[in-house]
């Protein structure tokens, strides 16, 4: 299934698209697309429905975060290679985990706002694992099946804020609208191999990154597992996986976001995005 939420921000409903690529509203299956919804009783529930029997929404209504009321965004530091030694950096011996803020979240064609002041703002296409049921020192074998499903993340970073403003990378992560996710959530059913799946990003219509998750330094079922050993990891949790190269960090000379960019970001299967980048503005 690919699940939605679609509206106005904060005012979102839980939707599929279908067979066709069919919007189809939710709302009278479930009350949202949340922690509640993620287990295995929830997905069974919306699978029983015929989508076809559901109400089609018209027009092009935004899509939100397809997740509702996210507990964590963990996120993974340097995961692919190739990414590492464009930054400079050591390939990791163990994961590296740092948090992005949940305000920070929003859908995946909303506006990335330039934080005040900031002149390095950068783009990072990544695979985002969903989890569904409660994870606590899973072992890797068996990690997956506490997966929900996967989505696109979008994890946008402020430079100089993660790298020149002290040691934590999380001032520098979580920045509001930092956090582009969606369009969709696939549940697993849909992913026979989360490890193969093509990934890509553009700014301005120019392609900056072209990578593949089967490149990914820890897979998925050992981030999940490695996780599950510092926090519980709980229905709703988001985990962004790390990127590939080609972030504007790695440039030479390096190259970052600037007012009216336009970025473009997709993972195969698993739908696209796209932000217009905007000055700071004061909510």
């Amino acid at each position: 299934m690919k699940l939605v939420r679609y509206g106005n921000p904060g005012k979102e409903k839980p939707g599929l698209i279908d067979d066709e690529g069919k919007l189809r509203d939710l709302s009278g299956v479930v009350p949202d697309i949340g922690p509640e919804q993620l287990g295995q009783v929830g997905l069974t529930r919306i699978r029983k429905v015929n989508p076809a029997r559901l109400p089609a929404v018209r027009g092009n209504p935004r899509f939100g975060c397809p997740v509702a009321k996210v507990p964590k965004f963990i996120a993974i530091g340097l995961n692919y290679a190739d990414h590492a030694a464009e930054a400079g950096a050591p390939i990791p011996a163990e994961p590296i985990v740092f948090m992005k803020a949940t305000s920070c979240i929003q859908g995946p064609d909303d506006a990335v706002m330039l934080p005040r002041g900031s002149v390095k703002t950068d783009w990072e296409v990544e695979l985002g694992v969903v989890i569904g049921t409660r994870a606590r020192y899973v072992p890797m074998n068996k990690a997956l099946a506490h997966v929900a499903g996967y989505t696109v993340c979008n994890d946008v970073s402020e430079r100089e804020y993660q790298l020149e403003r002290g040691s934590q990378w999380d001032k520098g992560k979580g920045c509001d609208t930092f956090g582009p996710i969606g369009p969709w959530l696939v549940t697993t059913d849909e992913v026979p191999n989360v490890q193969r799946l093509d990934m890509w990003l553009d700014v301005n219509g120019q392609r900056m990154q072209t990578g593949n998750t089967r490149t990914m330094i820890f897979n998925v079922a050992k981030l999940v597992s490695y996780c599950s050993h510092f926090m519980t990891l709980e229905p709703g949790d988001v985990i962004t996986t790390g990127t590939p190269p080609g972030v504007g960090l790695g440039m030479k000379p390096p190259k970052y976001l600037k007012k009216g960019d336009v970025v473009t970001l997709g993972i195969q299967g698993l739908g696209e995005q796209r932000q217009l980048v905007v000055p700071y503005k004061a909510s």
